[in-house]
């Protein structure tokens, strides 16, 4: 079971009744923060969670509406009196920028450690708060990166097979686990009496991107995908800007959830100019049904499948 919430879905600069994009994640006792712009501790606020759980924080790239909340966001951390190290990955040059925003919070009761992703590949894959995460690249005007999660869901325990083994019951659970268990002269691995791994969970979060057929790979077969809609109208001026200016009209967004069939699509990340995004639902929802026009604070727990 995955928790997520988009803490906000504007893009450039926060307004009054829109917060900037950020997603948060929980699983298992661990948060997980995507991108931090201006005051996103305040949506983390409104949304009644906790800071003290964020494990890990995603940056997408080095402009403002992603990262310029990070001071703002560790400080409201360490007031919750978090004390255990927190992971950052980003682009080439995270620790360099972090430190230099953190000149203003210089004192966090919690050690940083910094991943820094290579800007020599198109994707790097880590493990972190029990998620499978990869970081690959999008087309934006500076270096900027997307981000999958996935859950693994093992095969179903097979009683009968283990009965069969003359394993006692004591050592099943070992073996449910993964581990390689010795007894009376034989080794007994998890294979023996796991089935087929079953279908797990995976979310797709891009932004700040034109349209690219990686973003279309990496969302396909996702549970949920988000991604920008930076612009509603379809008419030459809108495609000429998001073209210029490196962004997806919510038209394309909804072309590529199309080829890549996700359970579900949020739009995020609206130009500031755009004051009702649900009024071009129905024209998006006919390229791709499953799209959901996101409000600040949007929240959805993801199951497995029975």
């Amino acid at each position: 079971m995955i928790d997520v919430c988009l803490l906000g879905t504007g893009g450039m600069m926060p307004l009054p009744y829109r917060a900037l994009t950020s997603l948060m994640m929980r699983y298992n006792g661990s948060s997980v923060l995507v991108d931090c712009g201006e005051a996103t501790q305040i949506s983390v606020r409104r949304r009644g969670w906790s800071f003290n759980p964020i494990d890990v924080i995603l940056i997408t790239h080095f402009h403002a509406d992603h990262i310029s909340g990070l001071p703002g966001m560790l400080l409201a951390m360490g007031n919750a009196e978090r004390t255990e190290p927190v992971t950052i990955v980003g682009p080439e040059g995270i620790e360099h920028v972090v430190k230099s925003l953190l000149v203003i919070a210089p004192r966090l009761p919690f050690e940083i450690k910094f991943i820094e992703l290579d800007k020599s590949k198109d994707e790097e894959v880590m493990e972190l708060s029990g998620l499978r995460i990869k970081a690959f690249k999008v087309h934006h005007n500076m270096l900027c990166y997307g981000y999958s999660f996935e859950l693994d869901r093992a095969g179903k325990f097979d009683a009968e097979a283990a009965k069969s083994l003359g394993l006692p019951v004591m050592y099943w659970s070992h073996l449910q686990n993964g581990e390689i268990i010795e007894y009376e002269g034989k080794s007994y691995t998890s294979d023996m009496v796991m089935g087929p791994a079953r279908k797990g969970l995976k979310i797709t979060y891009t932004t700040d991107t034109r349209p690219t057929d990686k973003i279309t790979e990496e969302a396909t077969g996702a549970d949920l995908f988000i991604c920008e809609g930076m612009y509603g109208d379809d008419d030459a001026e809108s495609i000429a800007k998001a073209r210029d200016k490196k962004h997806m009209t919510m038209q394309e967004a909804a072309e590529i959830a199309k080829k890549a069939q996700p359970k579900e699509m949020w739009l995020t990340h609206y130009s500031p100019s755009m004051i009702k995004p649900e009024q071009y639902a129905e024209a998006i929802t006919a390229i791709f049904p499953r799209t959901v026009i996101s409000k600040d604070r949007r929240m959805m727990t993801l199951n497995f499948e029975e």
